[in-house]
This record gives C-alpha cells, structure tokens and sequence, in this order.
C-alpha cells in the first residue's frame, strides 16, 4: 500500500512559481512511476506530467511543456513538479498518482489506470 500526500500549493501571480510535492509513504517508492494530473472546476481532470521510476523518462502534456519540471527524489519518497511562469489556466487542484506501469503520456485520464492518488492541492493564479 502506498499513501501520497501533496503539498506547496497556494496563491500566485501570473509569471510565478511553485514547486509541488508528493510525499509517499509505505514500500518501495522507486518502483512506481509519478504522475501529476490537475482539475479545475467543472473540467475533467488533466494530465500534466509524469516520470519514470528512475526518472529516465519524463512525459508533458503540451499545454505545460516548458514550463512546468517533474522529477523525483527515491532516497526521500517524493515526487515534483515545479511550476514556472504560471498562467491563470493553471488555477486547478493538483493531483500525484502512482503505479508500476509506465503509462506514459494520457490524453484521456483514466482513474482506474492508477495504482494510488493523494488528495490534492489547490493552486491558483491571480491575473
């Protein structure tokens, strides 16, 4: 079993940044691959990003390719996503998932696909 819990959520101005976190708790953290998805109010939730278990592969969707990172720290249990030059689009809830399988990129997001989700964390952009 593998509980995720995201933090660094918050308020910020357009052009900023933040970094996002996924803490996971229970075993072997570096055998699953991360993924981060949002959702906004009434939208369907969107992948952003995601990672390999060693971090080999990283996979973006295009409406945050250059200019959100993901990455992962195994020795620590967590997973990142930093988020730079935000744009008030961005203002969703952010979500971490984790499973075994490389999924790579989604257009679709498919819940069931995914092993484990934390609860999420707000992130909005003023203009």
């Amino acid at each position: 079993q593998v509980q995720l819990v995201e933090s660094g959520g918050g308020l910020v101005p357009a052009g900023g940044s933040l970094r996002l976190s996924c803490a996971a708790s229970g075993h072997s953290f570096s055998r699953y691959c991360m993924y981060w998805f949002r959702q906004a109010p009434g939208r369907e939730r969107e992948y952003v990003a995601g990672i390999t278990w060693n971090g080999g592969r990283t996979y973006f969707a295009d409406s945050v390719k250059g200019r959100f990172g993901i990455s992962r720290d195994n020795g620590r249990n967590t997973a990142f996503l930093q988020l730079n030059s935000l744009k008030p689009e961005d203002t969703a809830v952010y979500y971490c998932a984790a499973t075994i399988s490389d999924l790579g990129f989604r257009a679709e997001v498919l819940d069931s696909e995914y092993e484990y989700w934390g609860q999420g964390t707000q992130v909005t952009v003023s203009s």
